[in-house]
């Protein structure tokens, strides 16, 4: 049976650095941003039901979501939010179960990195959860300058995610990736050992 390790952190913590290393040393990792992003391109079952709930304003004239104006509607009310959460949720629920189990049948070990993993529900489907682990400093500090952001516009993008420190009571492993880049890989090497040794 495959062992499944999901992989969470928050938003410039560092987990697409952990995943390109994962990647390096052989292990196959299910990216759920690329699921999703693939359910909303033309054609994908996502584009399909955001156009039918809120119309074709919400595209470009090429045919693709314009982003801002869907979360324009989105956040426009309780009742829009909920709806989004539950049939966008679903349908990205599905399409992760799909890859999930299409590794299962070819992989001894993978990983999914999943960034809402906790807050969506995801804990029960690993055999370990691994998060990528900073400092609010460090986050804000790499948020406003990997996204050209004020402080005041990274502060609210972290409000509004879970923090790290709450996330830290609920997984199996803490990858701290405050320091230097090597002390980041030696970390992951040490944790995959004990993983291959079971």
């Amino acid at each position: 049976m495959a062992r499944i390790i999901g992989l969470t952190g928050g938003i410039a913590s560092g987990k697409s650095t952990v995943t390109s290393y994962l990647r390096e040393k052989g292990y196959a990792v299910i990216d759920a941003d690329r699921v999703v992003h693939d359910l909303q391109a033309q054609g994908g079952e996502l584009h399909q039901a955001l156009v039918e709930h809120f119309g074709t304003e919400i595209l470009l004239d090429t045919g693709d979501l314009n982003r801002p104006a869907l979360a324009e509607r989105i956040f426009s009310s309780q009742k829009e939010i909920v709806w989004s959460n539950q049939v966008q949720g679903e349908m990205i629920r599905k399409a992760l179960a799909r890859e999930r189990d299409r590794l299962i049948e070819a992989e001894d070990l993978f990983f999914m990195d999943i960034p809402l993993l906790i807050e969506q529900g995801y804990l029960d489907w690993f055999d370990q959860v691994w998060l990528v682990y900073v400092t609010e400093d460090t986050q804000l500090e790499r948020l406003m300058e990997r996204n050209a952001l004020t402080e005041v516009q990274a502060r609210d993008r972290l409000a509004a995610q879970m923090s790290l420190d709450e996330k830290k009571a609920l997984v199996d492993l803490v990858i701290d990736n405050n320091s230097k880049r090597d002390h980041l890989y030696q970390q992951i090497d040490r944790a995959l050992e004990q993983i291959e040794r079971r």
